[in-house]
């Protein structure tokens, strides 16, 4: 796995984060240099959008259990379902990175 395949799986990562919090952004194809941002950056940037849609999961079904009122149950399976795509997300990135490592490790030199 090359750099550039990286960078594409991050840039997946990033926009379906993105979509799992409701917003919308292409993908984007720059390269981190270009950018000005490195791989431990986005790596941090990731999981804390994984672990924000988490909380907010979290927050939304707790208020909708409380009985408030400003919650209904389909904002919080919503919120909730969002979460678990964007964490499941996140571990089979994980899961080809360490491959991809491993794969590295194991060529002969």
């Amino acid at each position: 796995m090359n750099v550039s395949a990286v960078d594409g799986l991050l840039a997946q990562m990033q926009a379906a984060a993105t979509a799992a919090q409701g917003g919308s952004r292409p993908l984007s194809r720059s390269s981190p240099s270009a950018t000005g941002a490195d791989f431990s950056t986005l790596l941090k940037h990731s999981v804390d959008q994984i672990a924000q849609s988490q909380s907010q999961a979290d927050s939304l079904t707790q208020k909708f259990t409380s009985g408030s009122s400003n919650v209904s149950l389909s904002d919080a399976m919503m919120a909730m379902q969002k979460a678990t795509i964007t964490l499941q997300t996140g571990i089979q990135i994980r899961n080809k990175v360490v491959t991809a490592y491993t794969d590295i490790m194991n060529m002969q030199v």
